[in-house]
């Protein structure tokens, strides 16, 4: 008795976790109602061949998450552009004999995000969005970095593609 009890309890809290969930894109639109152009973002860094990865991570994101479609030629229906602002590498932990080599490094990234309409010109949203990482240096600064630098766009891009479908415009 005391078993069956225990069993409907722990079912009757199984179903009312999952009783806010809603199966499909979370913007209310069916799945790639609506189209987006991504335009390569100017890069205002030092750092080379950033807007590419950018670029990459973004389409990706977006593909991933469903609710818009990727156009890649003709008129969509949302122009996302932007500029990456800053990239930034600081110190993070140290060698054990020499406390001014940094051993490990955080890696930050900055862009300015601006989705417009692209029949009426007027813009959805316009944020700062930054992403942020932590690399191992080893030996190579420049390989560790180039290795990092798609993790770093895909946190930026994860968070651009989230004031898209999420956003409150």
């Amino acid at each position: 008795m005391r078993a069956s009890r225990f069993m409907a309890l722990a079912a009757a809290a199984l179903l009312a976790g999952c009783a806010g969930y809603k199966l499909g894109p979370s913007n209310g639109l069916p799945a790639g109602a609506r189209s987006v152009s991504i335009k390569p973002f100017s890069n205002k860094t030092h750092e080379p061949r950033i807007s590419e990865y950018m670029a990459m991570s973004l389409r990706r994101q977006l593909q991933a998450e469903g609710s818009y479609h990727l156009q890649t030629s003709g008129t969509p229906d949302i122009w996302l552009t932007g500029e990456i602002t800053r990239f930034d590498r600081s110190g993070l932990s140290y060698a054990t004999n020499d406390v001014l080599t940094p051993s490990e490094y955080t890696l930050t990234l900055t862009a300015q995000v601006t989705a417009r309409n692209a029949n009426t010109g007027r813009v959805i949203f316009q944020n700062e969005v930054r992403g942020q990482t932590y690399i191992n240096i080893g030996g190579d600064l420049g390989s560790a970095e180039r290795e990092a630098m798609p993790i770093l766009t895909d946190k930026v891009a994860q968070s651009v593609i989230n004031q898209l479908t999420d956003g409150a415009w």
